[in-house]
């Protein structure tokens, strides 16, 4: 919990000085046309003021940004290879030491406010945006929304990966809002995408995907992004997640049954009880067709009238229990989605189980 709250705090303070020092900027400084080159072979001729993540996607060129460029997130690192002065407070928290002499920088902090040469990964010019047509929305839980998105152009994934779903301004909120969200489809399909969302209290975009999105709204996508895909080795895999988490995981596992990977597969999914349940009939389907595919959903807190005959207990503690019962191994993956302190409390079962650390691969939201 405190992991939690230390990670929400950090992001709100980095949220509120970026806010700040974006709004002081804009109001005294016109630094007019400058050229941002890239991988030292593309150069764009811009305006300048605004910032690196903002400006290179007025170029079709998207850095990845779970939280749409708010400073909250750490996910939009370039390295700079101009001088554009010390690096921000609002980017310190999210940067290591070696990051830092590296010069590594948040593009949503940085301003191009001269001429800049960038280095990015080659694979982000792939990135494109894709126009869709919301084709349908179903309540999986009480607070989890499937929903499926058609697009105009074919996508391309690896399963596990995540888009960038922008929303327009609605109520008290001015212009558009992106949020990063797992595809729970799997690549095959590629006339669209379906997310799992779910309900944020406060959150732009999770209350209007809620509250105001219909089936025919035209929504724009960006992607795909992400390092969070199954690796092919022959290594047994360990599956956590929980809530939403389980979007890249039921597009591994479904990519794997029509591959027809063969290897040892636990997914352990946790729940506080039945009505957080999700997909349970889709798993034992899977469970049928995938004779190593073994689902273990667990509630930490079921109400009486569960009347739940499964697992109980925190999903640390059954992955731990499972784990030992089923003693050492000599190869083993795991592959974790769910909140921070979730994330963290699960690394350190499995490496208590001699799973090393580098095998151990995770999709980490707030």
């Amino acid at each position: 919990m405190e992991i939690i709250i230390s990670a929400l705090v950090v992001g709100g303070i980095s949220a509120v000085l970026a806010a700040v020092l974006t709004i002081a900027d804009a109001l005294v400084n016109n630094y007019g046309e400058v050229n941002i080159t890239v991988n030292e072979s593309k150069s764009y001729k811009v305006k300048g003021g605004s910032t690196l993540l903002s400006t290179l996607a007025g170029e079709k060129i998207f850095i990845p940004s779970a939280c749409g460029g708010k400073g909250s997130c750490g996910l939009c690192k370039v390295k700079v290879l101009s001088d554009i002065g010390p690096v921000l407070p609002t980017e310190l928290p999210y940067l290591s030491p070696k990051e830092k002499k590296d010069n590594i920088r948040l593009s949503c902090q940085v301003k191009v406010k001269s001429d800049v040469s960038i280095e990015i990964p080659e694979e982000l010019f792939n990135i494109r945006e894709y126009l869709s047509t919301v084709s349908s929305i179903e309540n999986v839980t009480h607070d989890i929304k499937e929903v499926f998105f058609d697009l105009e152009e074919e996508i391309r994934f690896k399963a596990g990966q995540y888009v960038q779903l922008i929303v327009p301004g609605y109520g008290d909120i001015k212009g558009e809002t992106m949020r990063a969200y797992s595809m729970s489809s799997q690549p095959s399909v590629r006339n669209g995408v379906e997310l799992l969302i779910r309900l944020v209290p406060n959150g732009i975009v999770t209350t209007y995907v809620h509250k105001m999105l219909r089936v025919g709204d035209k929504i724009r996508i960006l992607g795909p992004f992400g390092e969070f895909f199954l690796r092919e080795t022959d290594s047994d895999i360990i599956f956590i997640a929980g809530g939403s988490g389980m979007a890249p995981i039921k597009s591994i596992v479904l990519d794997m049954m029509e591959k027809g990977v063969e290897r040892n597969a636990y997914y352990f999914f946790g729940a506080r009880s039945k009505k957080d349940l999700f997909y349970l009939e889709k798993m034992k389907e899977i469970e049928s067709k995938m004779p190593n595919f073994h689902f273990i959903p667990a509630l930490s807190d079921p109400l009486p009238e569960d009347d739940w005959e499964g697992e109980v207990g925190l999903i640390t503690d059954v992955v731990d229990s499972y784990l030992a019962e089923q003693g050492e191994k000599p190869s083993r993956e795991g592959y974790l989605c769910g909140s921070p302190g979730m994330i963290n409390a699960c690394i350190s079962v499995l490496k208590k189980h001699s799973i090393l650390e580098e095998n151990i691969y995770y999709d980490k939201f707030g």
